[in-house]
């Protein structure tokens, strides 16, 4: 019998989930993990890169086992990851040298003031279509580089490997015998031309990062390899690679310039499909990859909200105001109308298109009669005022923008509630798919 079935992993920043596909793309089934958050330091988020490894496998192999299947069954793997996160590992051992420097990691703010200062700004933004910021992976690199005894020297000679968790994730899957991204994953370095497709040489000499640090650099749709027997009981080939965003954009069906999808997780990021158009925003948005398919790029305009359902997760682990996420929205709903509570989300400085490292969280509005209803309604709404910002920007930066279905994913698209709320401030419709 032939292999008729996809396995999906979704390595995200709070949890790591594996769903089981059958051909007419039903879902057989499905595991979820959530794995811990590091936080050193104010504005410092690390993952501990075995915490991860351990929730693919073990997600993986769940979803396999409930959907009453075995490897010979899956036709392929699909493999998609929060994006910018930094890994370092030893190419022997397969050993991180550090945790994984998050996302939303602010560590080398000042690092990146400093280039920006001294003029390096239109040669990143020229050559990768995103701005100086800790946000993206090169000063992440080059701290790991810098603080870890020996890493730069190491690198230097080949021993060691930088990837994205992609990247770290094939290199485990294959037991070390590929070390390659895709496009899109290697867009969000702050190292990767993406005009011509490559690891910029400029860029790299700017940074001080070693070129065999690299992993390869394929298309979203390559066979990047085969599993190692032992994982999984035989080998399955991993067919597929996509940065979270992009990937969300093929899934929701974004092949058509003009078409917008957001997606609603730790953090919200909404894409703008503008084809083979390189548009330069005049926004302070980012360009970047969607999706490079049989050697063709396609082209986005990206606005980047570090803060989404991170928010709600505050809510509900530092101030206890309810048990789950998922009551955020009936418990917003029972919220005063006649107060005006807002929500700031700077948590870890804000995104697109303000672009400040330094900002910080704030509540407004506040009344003696606030209470835990008022506080998730300013939270679940906070998103919504930042996608309005982003959706703002793209219709100035680009004429192809306007009047479009806004198509959305993620955890909380879940919510009537924010959903509701987002279609009445962007007066548009807005489409939720079946699969949540």
């Amino acid at each position: 019998m032939a292999a008729r079935h996809i396995l999906a992993i979704d390595q995200g920043t709070t949890s790591s989930r594996a769903i089981l596909f059958d051909a007419s793309l039903g879902v057989v089934a499905s595991a979820q993990r959530e794995f811990p958050q590091h936080f050193p330091a104010s504005g410092w988020v690390e993952h501990e890169p075995e915490d991860i490894w351990d929730s693919v496998l073990a997600t993986a192999r769940e979803a396999i086992a409930k959907g009453g299947l075995s490897a010979a069954d899956i036709a392929g793997i699909g493999i998609t990851n929060q994006r910018e996160t930094t890994l370092i590992w030893d190419r022997r051992t397969g050993r991180a040298i550090h945790r994984a420097i998050v996302w939303q990691d602010r560590r080398t703010a000042k690092a990146c003031a400093n280039l920006v200062a001294a003029g390096h700004e239109e040669l990143v933004a020229e050559r990768t279509g995103l701005r100086i910021d800790p946000y993206f992976s090169a000063t992440k690199i080059a701290w790991l580089l810098d603080n870890v005894p020996g890493a730069r020297r190491r690198a230097e000679a080949g021993e060691l490997a930088f990837g994205t968790i992609d990247c770290f994730l094939l290199w485990r899957l294959t037991g070390g015998a590929v070390h390659a991204t895709d496009a899109t994953n290697a867009a969000r370095t702050m190292l990767f031309d993406i005009g011509r497709g490559v690891w910029d040489s400029d860029l790299l000499e700017l940074f001080g990062i070693p070129v065999a640090l690299l992993p390869q650099v394929r298309d979203c749709s390559a066979h990047f390899g085969d599993t190692a027997p032992e994982l999984f009981g035989a080998p399955i080939a991993v067919r597929g690679m996509a940065g979270d965003q992009q990937a969300a954009t093929i899934g929701q069906a974004c092949f058509s310039p003009g078409m917008v999808k957001s997606t609603y997780g730790t953090g919200c990021f909404a894409l703008l499909n503008t084809g083979t158009d390189m548009v330069r925003s005049r926004n302070r948005l980012l360009t970047t990859i969607a999706y490079r398919l049989n050697g063709e790029t396609t082209y986005a305009l990206e606005g980047a909200i570090f803060i989404a359902g991170a928010s709600v997760q505050w809510m509900r682990d530092m101030l206890k105001i309810f048990e789950n996420s998922s009551d955020a929205g009936a418990l917003a709903a029972k919220a005063d109308p006649t107060q005006n509570v807002y929500l700031v989300p700077a948590f870890v400085g804000l995104g697109a298109p303000w672009w400040d490292s330094a900002a910080r969280g704030s509540l407004t509005g506040l009344t003696r009669n606030t209470g835990p209803a008022e506080l998730a309604q300013a939270a679940l709404e906070s998103v919504s005022y930042q996608t309005r910002d982003l959706i703002d920007a793209m219709r100035k930066d680009w004429k192809g923008a306007h009047d479009t279905v806004l198509r959305v994913d993620g955890g909380m698209v879940a919510s009537d509630f924010t959903m509701q709320f987002l279609a009445d401030i962007l007066n548009t419709p807005v489409d939720r798919p079946t699969i949540l």
